[in-house]
C-alpha cells in the first residue's frame, strides 16, 4: 500500500557533483537552448537560424567599437555582481542595487558639476568622485542593514523600496542640473573640458573601467575566500545560530557586509557617470541591479566565475538587439530568444544541485 501512495517523482539534494560534470550540464543546457531558439526563429520569422546566430556574433564582435561597448557594459554588470556577493553569501537579499547605483551616480555627478570648473586637477576630481560614490552607496546599503540588525525587518522589501527613493532623489536633482534649461535632462556633463571623465588607458577609452573592475573582482574573491570577515559572512549565511555559538557578532557582520555591498554598487554608479554616460538620469542603472542578481546567484557568489556569466549575459543582450535591428524583428522576439537561453542556464543549476528519483526505479530495486 505504501508503494502505491509514493509520489511519481521525488527530489533530493545531491551530495556534490564533480566540477567537469557540472560544467558539462551547463554546456548541454546552453546547446539545448540554442536548438529551441533555432526552432523559434524558423517558426516565427522563417529565417535560417545559423544566419541569425552569425548576426548576433557580428553585432557584438563585428567591429572594435562594438567589442569595447560589450566590454564596458560587461564591466558595469560585473561590478554590481561583485557588490552583491558579500550580501548574498550572507543570505541578506539585497534587491536595492539599483538605488545604490543611483546614489553613487548622484554623488559622482554632483562632484563633476560643482568641482569640474578646473579648480582641481582631473585625477584628484576622479578620486573625490570615487570616494563620494563609495560613501553614498555605503550609506544607501547601511540603512536597511541597521533596521535588519536591530528590528529584523524584511530586507527584500526594504532594499526594494530604497530603489524608488533613489529614483525620486535623482528626479529631484535633475531640474537643478538640467542642460539646456527646460530639457528635463542633465545632458553631457563637462563636455567642453571633460573634467571628471575617465582618461584613455592603454589607448582605450574604457581601459580604466576594466582595470578598476578587475582589481575589485580579484580583491573581493580574496576577501570572501581567505579573510576572517569572509569566513564570518559564510558562517552567518549558513546559520545565524551557529555564528552566535562561535562567538561571531551577527549584527556587526550584517551591517558591515551590507555597507561594503552598497559601497561597491555605489562605485558602479561612479563608473557609469565618469566612465560611460558622463551624465545622470533615472535610467543610469538601467535595470542592471536586477540582472546582477542572476549573475551573483549563478556564480554562487564566486566573483571570478561572475566574469564569464557577465560576459555571456551582456553578449546575449547586445546580440539580441543586433538581430532585431538587422532582420526587422520586434524587441519581443529578441527578448524571447534571450529568455530561453537564460531559462535553460538557470534550469541547469537545478539538476546540478538536485537529483530526481522516480517511483518505478524504487520498485525495480525492491524487486531485486
Amino acid at each position: 500500500m505504501s508503494i502505491k501512495n509514493e509520489p511519481l517523482i521525488r527530489i533530493s539534494k545531491r551530495d556534490g557533483m564533480a566540477t567537469w560534470k557540472s560544467w558539462a550540464v551547463r554546456i548541454i543546457a546552453l546547446l539545448l537552448s540554442l536548438i529551441i531558439d533555432a526552432i523559434i526563429i524558423y517558426a516565427i520569422a522563417g529565417l535560417n537560424p545559423l544566419s541569425v546566430y552569425k548576426s548576433m556574433f557580428d553585432g557584438v564582435f563585428g567591429t572594435n567599437r562594438r567589442m569595447w561597448a560589450w566590454i564596458r557594459d560587461m564591466m558595469m554588470l560585473l561590478c554590481i555582481g561583485v557588490g552583491l556577493a558579500p550580501a548574498f553569501k550572507m543570505r541578506f537579499w539585497n534587491i536595492g542595487a539599483e538605488g545604490q547605483i543611483l546614489a553613487g551616480g548622484i554623488a559622482a555627478a554632483a562632484c563633476m558639476i560643482y568641482l569640474g570648473s578646473g579648480a582641481v586637477p582631473n585625477w584628484l576630481l576622479l578620486i573625490i568622485m570615487a570616494a563620494a560614490s563609495l560613501v553614498a552607496g555605503a550609506v544607501w546599503g547601511m540603512i536597511p542593514s541597521i533596521f535588519k540588525a536591530k528590528w529584523n525587518t524584511n530586507e527584500t522589501l526594504f532594499t526594494l523600496m530604497m530603489n524608488y527613493i533613489a529614483i525620486q532623489f535623482t528626479s529631484f536633482f535633475i531640474p537643478f542640473w538640467e542642460h539646456p534649461a527646460g530639457s528635463n535632462t542633465v545632458g553631457t556633463i563637462n563636455s567642453a573640458n571633460k573634467m571628471g571623465w575617465f582618461p584613455s588607458l592603454f589607448g582605450q577609452m574604457y581601459g580604466l573601467n576594466v582595470l578598476i573592475v578587475v582589481v575589485l573582482t580579484v580583491a573581493m574573491f580574496i576577501y570572501l575566500k581567505y579573510s576572517k570577515h569572509g569566513y564570518e559572512i559564510g558562517v552567518v549565511g549558513e546559520s545565524e545560530n551557529t555564528a552566535r555559538y562561535a562567538g561571531i557578532n551577527v549584527k556587526t557582520v550584517v551591517v558591515r557586509s551590507m555597507t561594503i555591498s552598497g559601497a561597491i554598487c555605489g562605485l558602479a554608479g561612479f563608473l557609469a557617470v565618469a566612465g560611460a554616460d558622463h551624465s545622470i538620469s533615472v535610467n543610469t542603472s538601467g535595470g542592471r541591479g536586477f540582472i546582477a542578481i542572476i549573475v551573483a546567484w549563478m556564480a554562487k557568489f564566486n566573483t571570478l566565475v561572475m566574469i564569464l556569466i557577465s560576459a555571456l549575459i551582456v553578449f546575449l543582450e547586445k546580440g539580441a538587439i543586433a538581430i532585431a535591428s538587422q532582420f526587422q524583428l520586434s524587441n519581443d522576439v529578441s527578448d524571447i530568444l534571450t529568455g530561453v537561453i537564460l531559462f535553460f542556464i538557470l534550469g541547469s543549476e537545478f539538476f546540478i544541485n538536485y537529483k530526481l528519483k522516480f517511483s518505478f526505479e524504487h520498485r525495480e530495486g525492491s524487486k531485486k
